[in-house]
């Protein structure tokens, strides 16, 4: 007989704990998507525009020089010497493209050649901030 009032007792007592339970929450629109909204955003680097980086296109505002090209969009090649990427001021690694001719150093930069892409990684980059950037790499060599 206790073991029938036990078991009475727990299903009782589980049936007012889950039935409190739905009533305690509230299921309007406004409080379903506070539950459900995601806790924080991720920003791609470029994604939000702020003061700085307002214009009414992606092109830059004034043409940038070789070294800034360089210094944002080939360094992590160029500077590491990734993907068989010559590194800036290695003559030796240098030497046999400067042979072929600014020319054909520049054509490479504008159109791509092997793993490099064309511009570079530089999209909105000008044709001629891509030559300033060439005559860069290979100045001194």
């Amino acid at each position: 007989m206790t073991l029938i009032k036990r078991l009475s007792l727990f299903i009782t007592l589980s049936m007012s704990l889950f039935s409190v339970s739905s009533f305690a929450q509230d299921f309007s629109d406004e409080a379903i998507a506070s539950r459900i909204a995601p806790i924080s955003d991720v920003y791609i680097d470029g994604e939000i525009v702020t003061a700085n980086t307002a214009s009414a296109s992606d092109e830059p505002a004034e043409p940038r020089t070789g070294e800034q090209v360089y210094g944002t969009f080939c360094i992590a090649c160029h500077g590491t010497g990734a993907a068989g990427a010559p590194i800036k001021g290695d003559a030796a690694a240098w030497g046999p493209r400067i042979a072929q001719g600014e020319e054909t150093l520049i054509k490479h930069a504008l159109s791509g050649f092997n793993a490099m892409p064309a511009k570079g990684t530089c999209s909105n980059c000008s044709d001629d901030e891509i030559i300033a950037t060439v005559k860069f790499l290979t100045e001194g060599l």
